[in-house]
């Protein structure tokens, strides 16, 4: 218990306040946001145990409040299959990368997601629709991401470009996939040990995530999302290259 007191865990805990109140926001970015922050001071397999379970605080909240709007079919016959695969398979590919080289292929994808983001931004780009089988690999590269980080949100949503589902259904949909993966990496976590030693630091970090929904919430409309969405990838961009680096 006394790690938590040390200044990573307390920085962390700063950062879960701000990567969840963004999320309550503009619906994206909590696990992203900490783990890119929070890997600049702590192992990212130390950090994910927590993380990941926090999370299921927010998408079950978010979740069942928008449960009229989540699209089935969607669900069930196109995004989670291909998410669960690759979720599994990237869980079985951390062993084999390290805690270095893991944390500069976060780095890199931090790097990709926020260019793309502030480029599209400046430029006022509309994603383009993928192909129907082009689309299924970005959904199981997705999962993979999602088994290593469980970061898999970038990737999805570009793989889901052009999808005709209305935007609170698309929001709701992605919603419950969180929910449904990282219930999935909370039971891995179980299993392999490393949730129960993690568990104080949950008990303690939950707190933070209710007011961090609570502000997010009341931010929500009065704050200018745009300005505010840039800020956070300019942020994650110099973090996603410090990550990347080498050494």
């Amino acid at each position: 218990m006394t790690d938590l007191m040390t200044l990573p865990w307390l920085l962390l805990a700063l950062f879960i306040f701000f990567a969840f109140t963004t999320e309550a926001m503009t619906g994206f970015g909590s696990i992203v946001i900490a783990l890119s922050l929070g890997a600049l001071l702590l192992p990212i397999p130390e950090i994910l145990p927590v993380l990941v379970p926090l999370n299921i605080v927010m998408s079950a909240t978010l979740s069942w409040r928008h449960r009229q709007h989540i699209h089935w079919p969607t669900l069930w016959r196109l995004i989670l299959p291909l998410m669960v695969l690759g979720t599994l398979t990237g869980y079985g590919l951390r062993p084999w990368m390290g805690d270095q080289l893991l944390k500069n292929g976060f780095g890199l994808l931090v790097v990709w997601f926020s260019s793309r983001e502030l480029w599209r931004m400046w430029k006022g780009i509309k994603v383009a629709p993928h192909g129907a089988w082009w689309s299924r690999c970005w959904m199981f590269l997705a999962g993979i991401t999602h088994g290593l980080f469980a970061s898999g949100g970038p990737l999805l949503v570009y793989a889901l470009s052009g999808l005709s589902l209305e935007k609170k259904a698309f929001r709701a949909t992605l919603i419950l996939v969180w929910l449904s993966l990282n219930s999935l990496l909370t039971l891995v976590f179980l299993l392999d040990g490393t949730l129960l030693p993690a568990a104080p630091r949950i008990g303690l970090l939950v707190p933070v995530v209710i007011a961090a929904i609570l502000l997010g919430e009341w931010l929500h409309h009065r704050v200018n999302e745009e300005r505010f969405r840039q800020a956070v990838f300019m942020v994650l961009w110099c973090t996603g290259l410090i990550l990347a680096w080498p050494g």
